[in-house]
């Protein structure tokens, strides 16, 4: 998804950025198709592929700000319940 923030992509430059197979990508691509957030058109013997709204982008970087605070949030827990270990053993 985010590759295709700057617009339309065909299958083969994705694979190529993406380090995939292509089998593997076409299975990604599917499901994003089937839940309807890319569209894809053919040229030739070429899919192109891009963002069905726009908007997608901004919820994938609140969905990213929302799970950063969260693993932030647990990674302190941790260091906390770390620093209690080492201070009960001592």
């Amino acid at each position: 998804m985010e590759l295709l923030e700057g617009g339309e992509l065909s299958a083969g430059e994705l694979i190529e950025k993406l380090g995939i197979e292509q089998a593997n990508a076409s299975q990604h691509l599917s499901v994003l198709r089937s839940k309807q957030l890319v569209v894809n058109r053919k040229a030739g013997n070429q899919v192109f592929y891009s963002v069905r709204d726009p908007i997608l982008f901004e919820v994938l970087a609140l969905m990213r700000r929302y799970f950063q605070n969260h693993l932030r949030e647990a990674t302190e827990m941790l260091e906390e319940i770390d620093k209690s270990t080492e201070e009960t053993k001592a």
